[in-house]
């Protein structure tokens, strides 16, 4: 298994299509790949500008989508919010936003950035659909 990680990432564009003040539609692969950080452990921070009931918005979300963040918008839980004794910048080993150098990626090529020896995404997001009806009773439906 690789380090961990602590790893901050945008919401609007690179999470989901930007639509603020709305939420886009998400992004493909966004929340497999977020999923597959999770399992391996590493601590994901939700890093973005939004925030009162925008960002309680974009939290919940997340959470429909299967994810709750280490962090929103600070380096730990516990950091109090306007906190000016310690610095703003969000402390991570990783930053993933579509204001990159060079712009985003997209979240297939940062999966098999982070992931080269594992499965394909799109073997990913069909394990992790729901498998109704009598073949999926019949081969592990949930």
């Amino acid at each position: 298994m690789q380090q961990s990680l602590i790893i901050a990432i945008d919401f609007d564009g690179t999470l989901v299509d930007d639509a603020y003040p709305g939420i886009g539609k998400p992004k493909m692969f966004a929340f497999q790949t977020l999923k597959e950080m999770q399992k391996d452990g590493h601590r994901l921070i939700l890093w973005t500008y939004r925030h009162g009931k925008k960002l309680r918005e974009a939290v919940q979300f997340c959470k429909d989508n299967g994810i709750e963040f280490y962090a929103v918008n600070k380096s730990f839980p516990e950091e109090k919010d306007g906190d000016t004794s310690v610095s703003r910048k969000i402390n991570a080993d990783l930053f993933i936003d579509d204001r990159n150098f060079g712009g985003f990626p997209g979240w297939g090529e940062i999966y098999h950035n982070l992931y080269p020896q594992k499965e394909d995404l799109n073997k990913l997001e069909k394990r992790d659909r729901p498998r109704n009806g009598i073949i999926g009773k019949l081969f592990g439906g949930r």
